[in-house]
């Protein structure tokens, strides 16, 4: 069973309880598919058994010595990555597109394309079972791809150790990246906040969750900090025949927890919020 926990915004606590609920399974595979910002590793510190290259796309460079600054790419590029800077023509990696065009019109052949190459997919062992993630290096694109790749690494750890559950800590927000961590899950989690822009971002992801053939559920994280829109929160979850799994209170216990790199169920496992997160766990997975 795949189980993917999203939200519709960032800072919603959407990793911290994807980290608690792993710790709750015991023996689960973790996904983490947040590539952008990859943090899971930092709380649960896998071992690293696998590592693979992830070629995200190509980017324009410049042989010196074949090129006379004629300036023929900078007149064809449409993304502004090309410029003169001292009588002498480059090319800005993070706004080259990998369109090719450069390469294609350069009277010279002084223009090649080079493989992005710095992005990663890592596999390994962690305290409650197997752990797959993706970091996607800063400046490369398709994060929905990497995503995709490590959804299928996860699920061919599974298959191999006999593991039944594979927790998905998703993206925040509705984009691509998202889509894909999303994309023929069993069961899809949606960790909320009692804010304005939160709520807003919860209808939206409701919105888009709806059209996968897929169960979803909800979670109220802090919901202690805005009584009324947690209100209206739970409002709109019966209204629409929504279930919620659950609501937590904000605990600081939480945050000691993560600065630990410790889940609250290890580093407060009696704390009522550690038992709230256990009937949460039993809500999602019956």
């Amino acid at each position: 069973m795949e189980i993917a926990i999203i939200s519709g915004k960032g800072g919603t606590g959407k990793s911290s309880i994807t980290a608690a609920l792993a710790s709750i399974a015991e023996s689960v595979v973790l996904a983490d598919c947040d590539v952008d910002a990859a943090n899971m590793h930092l709380i649960m510190n896998p071992s690293v058994e696998e590592e693979t290259t992830y070629i995200a796309g190509e980017k324009a460079v410049i042989d010196y010595s074949k090129c006379n600054s004629c300036r023929i790419c900078m007149e064809y590029c449409r993304f502004e990555a090309i410029s003169l800077s001292e009588n002498k023509v480059s090319i800005d990696s993070v706004n080259c597109d990998g369109c090719r065009l450069c390469e294609r019109v350069c009277p010279l052949a002084a223009i090649s394309m080079e493989k992005n190459d710095k992005s990663r997919m890592y596999s390994g062992t962690f305290r409650f079972g197997k752990m797959v993630f993706g970091i996607l290096y800063p400046g490369e694109e398709n994060s929905g791809k990497l995503v995709a790749i490590v959804r299928r690494k996860a699920k061919e750890i599974a298959s191999l150790n006999k593991i039944d559950h594979i927790l998905i800590d998703s993206p925040p927000g509705i984009g691509c990246s998202l889509i894909s961590s999303i994309t023929g899950v069993d069961k899809v989690v949606i960790v909320t906040e009692p804010s304005m822009s939160a709520f807003s971002d919860l209808v939206r992801t409701v919105e888009l969750v709806s059209k996968f053939n897929t169960e979803l559920s909800i979670v109220i994280n802090k919901s202690d900090l805005c009584q009324q829109i947690t209100n209206e929160i739970i409002a709109y979850c019966k209204q629409n025949n929504f279930k919620i799994s659950g609501t937590i209170q904000f605990d600081p216990e939480v945050v000691y927890a993560m600065v630990n790199c410790m889940t609250i169920n290890e580093w407060r496992p009696d704390s009522e919020t550690s038992n709230i997160l256990k009937q949460i766990y039993n809500s999602i997975i019956n």
